[in-house]
């Protein structure tokens, strides 16, 4: 019989989480920098979310990289390289394009030239994946909703409809940060919000329509918005801010509150999950008990909740263990902290009601994190399991089977994928 680390290797992988976006993964002319640009190694040099009290004229991670040149490598994998945003990619790109070892002065030039050589073929994308023993993504294109990325990038390949814009819905000049109007969304799709009863009226033909464009989840990403403090429904003051260009901060919270509200209901009455973010964003107002108002509002809403919360994954937890309509998603928790994300999952496998409520997702742009980040998922959850095991906390089979729902199963199941 294989090992329990032998057996993980072998697993296929549900990716419930990617930014797999059209004009960055399909791009054909990629270059060395540009992949710790639009990674997280990106967000170690410059945050592509702003924070209330900042503005920012376009997204970094979006922006046309320059030149690769060691000069503006070294900010990377010198400064920054430590960080385990680095580490991670620098990981994947040399096991993909190198000798597996580090990024150096002597050997730099040669991991360029084999990024953009490869980058260049039309299959390289996809035979990463499959390296990486993935086998379906769910993919969440910010920069556009309605993305269909079934016809986009294949029929492995299933998206989420993020709703920020559509909470910020409040006049056809308002904007998400990542720049998404509602009402130019419900344009493309012959849909118009006249009046507020109208805009309510298309959000539920937008719900409706979701499997047409092989969508399988609402994604609420808020937490770079505003605070995740969902009140229960104000309709009157919602009903304030329609219409106005700049409506108060009351009416433009009670506008989101109303929105998620009304999204979350039309979810639950159709048996569609809803992912949202939680942890490190504006961090201010992203604790995940913030959300609890929310989840406990709509008991036939199956939420998953993202990135163990991090930091307060106890939290979480707990969370969890009291609304039997929560199941939690692991992705970009084991990049943020390995150790914590160990302790965390040692902590989550003790407490969770059953095995069904664990996923696992890469989160990335590029195929080179991508890769990286489920080897590492691989690493870290079959440590952990193995623990369990050694300790005496359960035997073998247990690990086994609760690795295989982990990466793959309960995906399958949670999302409804065939």
């Amino acid at each position: 019989m294989s090992s329990l680390k032998e057996f993980i290797a072998g697993l296929g992988i549900v990716d419930v989480h990617e930014h797999h976006l059209p004009e960055v993964f399909s791009n054909r002319e990629v270059n060395l920098l540009q992949l710790f640009q639009q990674s997280y190694a990106g967000w170690t040099r410059a945050r592509p979310y702003p924070l209330p009290s900042e503005t920012r004229d376009s997204d970094p991670m979006l922006a046309a990289a320059g030149p690769t040149t060691w000069e503006a490598l070294v900010p990377y994998l010198e400064h920054c390289g430590s960080n385990c945003f680095v580490r991670n990619l620098v990981r994947g790109i040399t096991e993909l394009h190198g000798d597996g070892k580090d990024i150096t002065r002597e050997n730099w030039e040669a991991l360029e030239a084999a990024v953009r050589e490869r980058h260049r073929q039309a299959d390289w994308c996809a035979s990463v994946l499959r390296n990486a023993g993935i086998e379906r993504v769910i993919t969440d294109p910010y920069s556009d909703p309605l993305l269909n990325a079934h016809e986009a990038f294949g029929k492995h390949y299933n998206s989420v409809l993020r709703i920020n814009a559509l909470a910020c819905g409040w006049h056809p000049d308002s904007r998400d940060h990542n720049g998404n109007s509602a009402h130019s969304l419900l344009a493309r799709l012959g849909l118009e919000a006249a009046s507020f009863h109208d805009y309510l009226a298309a959000l539920e033909k937008l719900v409706e329509d979701l499997t047409s464009r092989h969508q399988v989840a609402l994604k609420n990403a808020l937490a770079y918005d505003r605070d995740v403090a969902f009140d229960e429904p104000d309709e009157k003051t919602a009903r304030q801010a329609w219409g106005k260009w700049s409506p108060s901060v009351a009416e433009r919270k009670a506008f989101g509150d109303f929105i998620v509200d009304h999204l979350c209901r039309l979810a639950g009455e159709r048996d569609i999950p809803v992912q949202m973010h939680l942890g490190t964003a504006i961090i201010r107002g992203s604790h995940p008990l913030k959300a609890a108002s929310l989840v406990e509002r709509h008991p036939r809403t199956r939420f998953l909740l993202m990135h163990l919360a991090y930091p307060w994954s106890r939290d979480l937890l707990g969370m969890a263990f009291v609304y039997r309509n929560i199941w939690l998603d692991l992705t970009w928790s084991l990049l943020l902290s390995p150790s914590h994300f160990k302790l965390a999952l040692h902590e989550a496998i003790e407490i969770l009601p059953d095995e069904s409520r664990l996923m696992i997702g890469g989160d990335n742009w590029h195929v080179e994190e991508t890769y990286a980040t489920m080897k590492l998922a691989r690493q870290l959850i079959g440590e952990v399991l193995e623990e369990k095991v050694e300790s005496g906390y359960f035997r073998e089979a247990d690990a086994r089977r609760l690795a295989a729902r982990i990466f793959k199963e309960n995906a399958l199941r949670f999302f409804k994928l065939t």
